[in-house]
C-alpha cells in the first residue's frame, strides 16, 4: 500500500465534478443521466489507485463488476429494502432504478480510464 498523490488529486477533481453534476447541472439530462455514470467508474478507479498499486486492467475489471453489482441491486430496489429515506445522500448514492444504459456508461468509463492509463504509460 503506497499513497499516490496523482490519483488522489484526480479523485478529488472527479468527486467535485460529480457533486456539481448532482447539484448545479441536475437539470441537464445528458450530463446527469450519462456523464455522471461514466465518471463514477473513473472516480472509483482513481480512489482505489490512490492507496493501492494494482494493475489497471485487473482494477478496472473489478470496478466494472462492482458497478454492475450495484446496478443489479437497484433492480431489486435495494435502497427501499434497506429503508433508506428517499432523497437522502445514501439513497442517491445507492440509486433506485436499474438501467442497461447505466451499465454501458460504466463500461465506457472503464474504457476511458484504460485508454488514459495506456497513454500515460506510453508517454
Amino acid at each position: 500500500m503506497k499513497f499516490n498523490l496523482y490519483y488522489f488529486i484526480a479523485t478529488i477533481i472527479l468527486f467535485i465534478t460529480e457533486v456539481l453534476i448532482a447539484t448545479v447541472f441536475k437539470d441537464l439530462f445528458f450530463v446527469r443521466a450519462y456523464l455522471g455514470d461514466v465518471l463514477v467508474t473513473i472516480l472509483i478507479y482513481t480512489f482505489v489507485k490512490s492507496f493501492l498499486n494494482i494493475s489497471p486492467g485487473k482494477l478496472l475489471i473489478g470496478v466494472f463488476i462492482f458497478s454492475v453489482f450495484i446496478e443489479v441491486l437497484q433492480y431489486f430496489n435495494i435502497a427501499d429494502l434497506l429503508g433508506l429515506k428517499r432523497g437522502s445522500i445514501a439513497y442517491i448514492v445507492v440509486g433506485n432504478s436499474f438501467s442497461w444504459i447505466d451499465i454501458i456508461c460504466y463500461g465506457a468509463g472503464c474504457l476511458i480510464a484504460f485508454v488514459i492509463e495506456k497513454l500515460r504509460s506510453n508517454a
